[in-house]
């Protein structure tokens, strides 16, 4: 199974996606915001990063730019709702910063859980 980081500045959000790894039998590291969740990458060893991109602190998009240059690269998974921004453009954004996958909220738990396994081949089967 894969460690993966979850970074989102939504409580409920962060919540239910921790949950859905966990229940798959992934180990979760949470972070509330961009800024603490560059903090807790160097540790973490995570093999997958999902990351909302409209947050305090420091946005999803600056993390994802860090993340670009880590080494060995992580995958990353890019989600928005947006708020009261256009979340289209901040998931094309992301995407050219070199996301790995993009997801708008609300995203079904299947479609998070394609997108992981895609990334992360040994992560196993789609939650149910």
């Amino acid at each position: 199974m894969a460690r993966i980081l979850v970074i989102d500045d939504d409580h409920g959000v962060r919540t239910m996606l921790s949950r859905t790894l966990a229940h798959c039998g992934h180990t979760v590291i949470e972070a509330e915001n961009g800024k603490i969740g560059l903090d807790l990458f160097p540790s973490s060893n995570a093999d997958l990063v999902i990351t909302d991109l409209v947050m305090p602190e420091k946005e999803g998009l600056e993390v994802l730019a860090v993340l670009r240059k880590a080494t060995p690269p992580v995958k990353v998974i890019a989600i928005s709702g947006g708020g009261r921004h256009n979340a289209t453009e901040y998931l094309n954004v992301a995407r050219y910063l070199g996301a790995s996958r993009v997801l708008a909220k609300p995203f079904s738990i299947e479609a998070l859980m394609a997108a992981v396994n895609e990334l992360v081949p040994s992560a196993g089967p789609v939650a149910s």
